[in-house]
């Protein structure tokens, strides 16, 4: 998975994986990082192509698809 540098209020990170359909994202104001299941493509691509990303997971991503908690706090190591 590549992960992606975003200018957002909201994440500072997202990651996705085409091929299983799993986002990751990092949350700015808790470090937390969570991964969502079987997240589409065109999901994905409107995450990054919008103006408000944080609106975007508000109204697209958060409640919509199953997540679970990747790591820890702000040490978490992106790799």
């Amino acid at each position: 998975m590549t992960y992606t540098e975003v200018d957002s209020s909201m994440l500072d990170l997202v990651g996705y994986d085409a091929r299983t359909k799993v986002l990751e994202v990092r949350f700015i104001n808790s470090g937390q990082t969570y991964r969502y299941f079987n997240v589409p493509k065109k999901e994905y691509k409107g995450l990054m192509e919008a103006s408000s990303k944080g609106s975007y997971m508000r109204d697209n991503i958060i409640d919509f698809y199953d997540c679970a908690k990747v790591g820890g706090g702000r040490r978490q190591r992106w790799d």
